[in-house]
């Protein structure tokens, strides 16, 4: 997907050092994508105070409602697009040829590299959806590289009793994810029963963080609800997990990413320049050379937003904006 926002905030997200054990919680922010797709979205990254989880630079929960996703063909950089669905079925069209529907326990990965276009649409017209969409931060070389799509349909489950947790990404308790990533990372989707409590194994070298997608969780000692990303910074080897009623969570976790970023509208690059150029090349009658063309669709494409009249820089991650608590 894209981000549809027609006045996009500037994003400059910069390496950062460790932080060990945290409890931060991290609201979510309400943004209208209004118009024919009128989908609902909460986004907790990008957030000024948190900028990265890992390489995972960015993260919407769409639904669940009732909608007619029509999200014409939109350009990405520097960037792995991760389509989740929870609850419905999204048809995915690409400048690399690909032209697949992912239905909930598939998992839709997208490399931009260099330059890549797609499209998202609902398959029957309006129906109910609940899905995730998250970006991965590629490295150097790799933000550079050849575009790809990969559809993953058979996942690997770690199980505890009343807990199963299936890897969408990297590794979890010795079981890997075929998706292919190009730094240390872990995503998974994780479901508790109802009066369950289970210890998840966790890599120290990598930070994480948890958001809830149904029910109530308790992490930690913490109960959290719905809505806000619970950062737990790194250092860990365990987290432990129980609900009084049936729960389900995303865990993310990655080591912290190494190379400064800049975020606008769809594109990740490492300066301001390189943003310009990309959105300079989508807006020229010669697109087509560095996205490529998605077949279907003809023309229609959707437009690149007016830059911001400032010159990104990168800082350091801010130390306010979240809730904390050692844990």
């Amino acid at each position: 997907m894209t981000n549809l926002e027609t006045q996009p905030a500037p994003e400059v997200c910069a390496r950062h050092g460790r932080t060990g054990p945290r409890l931060d919680l991290h609201e979510a922010r309400e943004v209208p994508l209004g118009g024919i797709r009128g989908m609902q979205v909460r986004r907790t990254l990008p957030q000024r105070s948190l900028p990265t989880v890992g390489a995972w630079c960015f993260l919407d929960e769409i639904g669940p409602q009732d909608v007619d996703m029509r999200v014409l063909p939109h350009p990405h950089t520097g960037l792995q697009t991760v389509t989740w669905p929870l609850v419905g079925e999204i048809r995915h069209r690409d400048s690399v040829g690909s032209d697949v529907v992912v239905r909930p326990g598939q998992l839709n990965l997208m490399t931009a590299g260099a330059g890549i276009a797609h499209s998202e649409l609902s398959v029957d017209g309006p129906g109910r959806l609940h899905a995730v969409q998250l970006w991965v931060a590629l490295p150097d070389g790799a933000a550079d590289g050849p575009a790809a799509f990969q559809q993953v349909t058979d996942l690997p489950v770690w199980r505890a009793p009343g807990v199963a947790a299936t890897v969408m990404v990297g590794e979890l308790g010795g079981l890997r994810s075929p998706a292919r990533v190009h730094t240390p990372l872990l995503g998974a989707d994780v479901t508790v029963a109802a009066g369950s409590a289970a210890r998840l194994p966790l890599d120290p070298d990598h930070e994480h963080a948890v958001l809830v997608l149904a029910g109530r969780l308790v992490v930690e000692g913490r109960e959290v609800a719905p809505g806000p990303l619970l950062y737990l910074g790194d250092g860990r080897e365990t987290l432990d997990v129980a609900g009084d009623e049936p729960a389900r969570f995303l865990l993310l976790g990655g080591e912290p990413f190494a190379e400064d970023l800049v975020m606008w509208w769809n594109f990740v690059g490492r300066d301001h320049a390189a943003v310009a150029a990309a959105r300079a090349e989508w807006e020229s009658a010669g697109r087509d050379a560095r996205f490529g063309h998605v077949r279907g669709h003809d023309d229609e494409r959707i437009p690149a937003p007016d830059l911001p009249n400032v010159r990104l820089q990168p800082r350091r991650r801010a130390t306010t904006g979240a809730e904390p608590s050692a844990g």
